[in-house]
């Protein structure tokens, strides 16, 4: 009776929780919003490098589908005889004055253009330093080596997603691009006349390659990028964040805010604020005015025609590159420009593979969701600065030309400076970025032991005058001593107690002395054992 009673007052269900109890009743949404929805995330500021990229791949998607509505990707020629009046009676392809009505004819058209192009900017850039920030932390190990692999992929398809819209216009300047992978595509030893021919429909330009390359850059790249991007954002939601070390923090405990409605309420304001950066930045910052180049024709090269700077790693190898050639059996091999050509993507299937590699050395199978500081991984640091400086100095390669007029010097001292550089300075960068995260080491050894230095000098009663220094808190001792320093991987005795010689495979000398190299004792300092600190905190050693 009191039951029946109670179900006549209640009131009927309004439509929204009708359709919520219909959906749970056949998906199951409750039990997995009531699993998930308050997962919690830790917080810091490097990890809005990957927001920054996600945001800026969706306003990328949002932007391109509005110009994909205006643009034409036909080479067909047309004579122009639009509202850019400079260019009246130029012959030129539709796809180009097609871009010239986006830019100036179509409502919103060109602010569509410039936010489109700096959204890609900020995408790869966005995406380089987040894996930056992902590889000096070591946020690359298990359970994570797969999403690393993953967001490599990302990369690489970024930049060939990057080359395909830079060159849909058809103007000059990206036909000169284009004339320039056309070059490296023939130094392919056998296939790559072959290979050009097939992309461009025949000889250099051919009358295909921008309505070949419409679909792969409007469909098929960023379809896949898209699934790559859900995937990975399902495994960082399985696996959880990452996070700093800390008071609280442990392998399998994490300190942050819930998914709901903390992290989403931030997450949704972040997304505006860089949608509203990115249109400030297409609005009042010109790039790419294809209208100044004018249309693409093969005798004809930019004056000071250079990529964006994601492509300017593979340019700078070629430009600074010898021009050395092999002819035989009646072939000549390029080889000024297939190695260069076969050389990048050799360095960034290193980069992709390096999880593997580091795993593989310390033979640690367990999984990790502290990060490393960088500093106690020093030469893990050193590899990664290296290759900055690789980056950085053959991107001075890929515009040597632009260096040399603005800076009034030499072109042959900046090539042979990139031709030395390239080997020099990067083994340079990592000798002296070691030697800082060593340094680094010793000056929190010397904190934990003997407390911060605060600036008054105290004069004793014998007439010495010595610093006072103040203890570190818990929390501070607690996130300078909790990294591990394991000892490296070792072979072992040769000859065991029997006098038995044993054979030991050569990957594992070699992995025994990446190991020493890595993580043995000329990689780390010794941090401070509890007895150490005990015995100096103590009685008269205490700090002053």
């Amino acid at each position: 009776m009191y039951g029946t009673a109670s179900a006549r007052r209640r009131p009927p269900a309004g439509k929204g929780e009708k359709l919520a109890d219909w959906a749970d009743g056949r998906l199951g949404l409750y039990a997995l919003a009531k699993a998930n929805m308050r997962k919690v995330f830790p917080d810091h500021w490097s990890f809005m490098l990957g927001e920054v990229t996600l945001y800026s791949f969706i306003v990328l998607i949002l932007t391109g589908v509005y110009l994909t509505l205006f643009f034409e990707p036909s080479m067909q020629e047309v004579v122009y005889n639009g509202s850019y009046t400079e260019l009246n009676g130029v012959l030129m392809s539709r796809a180009f004055e097609s871009t010239l009505d986006i830019s100036f004819d179509v409502r919103g058209g060109l602010l569509m253009r410039q936010i489109h192009h700096w959204a890609a900017l900020v995408f790869i850039t966005g995406m380089m330093v987040h894996m930056m920030r992902v590889f000096f932390t070591g946020a690359f190990r298990k359970p994570r080596e797969l999403n690393w692999v993953f967001g490599w992929t990302l990369l690489m398809l970024g930049i060939i997603t990057g080359l395909t819209g830079y060159s849909l216009p058809d103007d000059l300047l990206s036909g000169t691009g284009l004339r320039f992978a056309h070059g490296a595509i023939l130094s392919i030893p056998i296939v790559g006349t072959y290979v050009a021919f097939f992309l461009f429909g025949g000889e250099f330009p051919g009358d295909d390659i921008i309505a070949r390359l419409f679909p792969v850059h409007v469909l098929l790249l960023p379809g896949i990028m898209l699934g790559l991007v859900t995937v990975h954002l399902i495994l960082v939601f399985y696996h959880k964040h990452t996070q700093f070390p800390g008071p609280g923090r442990k392998e399998r405990s994490v300190v942050g805010m819930p998914f709901l409605p903390v992290y989403m309420a931030k997450a949704g304001g972040f997304f505006f604020l860089v949608f509203g950066v990115l249109t400030i930045m297409g609005a009042i910052a010109q790039i790419n005015p294809v209208w100044a180049f004018g249309p693409y024709r093969p005798d004809l090269v930019t004056t000071g025609a250079q990529p964006d700077w994601y492509l300017g790693f593979s340019e700078g190898l070629i430009r600074v590159m010898p021009g050395w050639e092999i002819n035989l059996w009646g072939h000549t091999l390029v080889l000024g420009v297939f190695i260069p050509f076969a050389l990048f993507p050799l360095v960034m299937l290193a980069i992709g593979v390096y999880p593997f590699i580091e795993a593989w050395i310390t033979g640690d199978k367990r999984e990790h969701h502290i990060l490393d500081r960088p500093r106690n991984a020093p030469v893990r640091t050193g590899l990664g600065v290296a290759w900055l400086t690789l980056y950085a100095v053959l991107l001075i390669g890929g515009g040597n030309d632009i260096v040399a007029t603005h800076l009034h010097l030499s072109i042959n001292v900046i090539t042979w400076f990139v031709r030395i550089g390239a080997f020099v300075l990067p083994v340079v960068a990592f000798i002296v970025t070691k030697k800082i995260c060593m340094g680094l080491q010793r000056r929190d050894r010397a904190k934990v032991l003997h407390g911060r230095e605060t600036g008054t000098i105290r004069r004793l009663p014998n007439g010495e005058y010595t610093e006072v220094h103040e203890p570190l808190s818990q929390a501070e001792l607690y996130t300078l001593t909790q990294h591990e320093q394991n000892p490296p991987y070792e072979v072992g005795p040769v000859v065991d107690a029997g006098g038995v010689r044993r054979k030991v495979k050569r990957s594992e000398r070699l992995r025994a002395r990446l190991a020493k190299a890595m993580f043995g004792p000329d990689a780390r300092i010794e941090k401070p054992t509890v007895e150490e600190y005990r015995a100096i905190t103590s009685g008269d050693h205490q700090p002053h």
